[in-house]
């Protein structure tokens, strides 16, 4: 597949630069909600959900952290 507009498409991305990536949106999101034009952040949506997928497609069966679901949010709700 080509490049596009929004960088290199996920499933060309080597694990490392995949997790790069993941990395590099998530960590500007909140930014870019707050003040980014809404193009941009229609941009930065769809590019974040293209990554997402790509990550979740290669690891179908990750394992989640157990204070990660609900029954652990519960749970983390009763402590204390």
């Amino acid at each position: 597949m080509a490049e596009h507009d929004g960088g290199v498409a996920p499933e060309q991305l080597a694990e490392g630069l995949l997790l790069k990536e993941l990395e590099a949106i998530h960590r500007t999101r909140h930014e870019t909600l707050l003040h980014g034009s809404e193009d941009a952040l229609r941009t930065h949506t769809q590019r974040m959900t293209e990554l997402e997928g790509e990550y979740l497609r290669r690891h179908p069966d990750r394992a989640p952290v157990a204070g990660r679901t609900r029954s652990g949010a519960r749970a983390r709700g009763t402590e204390g």
